[in-house]
């Protein structure tokens, strides 16, 4: 067969619109689409029987994408949510490594990484929980600046929020209960030196197992195959 690229220029292609019910953001998405089956050669491996699927943007906001999965019953409605997924994936293990020390620990236990990699991710979800539910009394935890605008929280958001409800409960942090007494720093300037901590992103130390590949674990790229999850 040829090259796919040859495919998406040769104008006698037959593309097929289509409508993908989960796309980003969780919209519908007209598409055009056109697969079929192929096998997949490679120097010093064997030969994998494969779909392909070319998705092109009828109105041109996006390149035109080639899609490849081992699932040949799959059909192209199926393939390009998984392909969509993806991006909760990986940005979820972005948020881990940046934010929670993901990869950056200095055990040589394999034993041990297997721990606490569960650990780290389901301090994860507990993060986004709590912070939901705080938000969902009305808690505003959304942080502007003049150059970035945004409408949703981040997962940097949330863990400022979390941090700053967890040290609430500290009886360091919290006021006199007494009026008559002098609070002798501004309630308006530990607010927001509060706020400024609780946003700081830490310095995780380097590991020497950063890159070290969880076992059962492979990791994904933005531009590689698109098997399902």
């Amino acid at each position: 067969m040829p090259n796919l690229s040859v495919i998406v220029q040769d104008p006698k292609t037959a593309w097929t619109p289509i409508t993908v019910a989960d796309w980003y953001g969780g919209e519908k998405r007209a598409v055009e689409v056109v697969s079929d089956t192929a096998v997949w050669h490679s120097t010093g491996l064997p030969a994998v029987p494969l779909r392909w699927i070319l998705v092109r943007d009828p109105w041109g906001e996006f390149e035109t994408q080639a899609l490849l999965c081992t699932n040949l019953a799959a059909d192209p409605e199926q393939i390009i949510p998984w392909f969509v997924m993806r991006w909760q994936i990986e940005s979820t293990f972005q948020e881990v490594r940046q934010r929670l020390g993901f990869e950056t620990q200095r055990h040589w236990s394999e034993r041990v990484i297997r721990r606490i990699a569960p650990v780290l991710l389901g301090l994860f979800s507990l993060v986004t929980l709590l912070a939901h539910l705080h938000m969902a009394k009305g808690v505003n935890a959304i942080r502007r600046s003049a150059w970035y605008d945004k409408r949703h929280p981040t997962f940097s958001d949330a863990l400022a929020l979390v941090r700053k409800e967890l040290w609430a409960q500290e009886m360091s942090f919290c006021g006199s209960a007494q009026e008559t007494e002098t609070v002798k720093v501004p309630r308006e300037f530990l607010e927001r030196l509060t706020d400024a901590v609780c946003s700081t992103r830490p310095e995780w130390p380097k590991s020497s197992l950063a890159g070290t590949r969880l076992p059962g674990w492979v990791p994904t790229s933005r531009s590689g195959s698109s098997s399902p999850p």
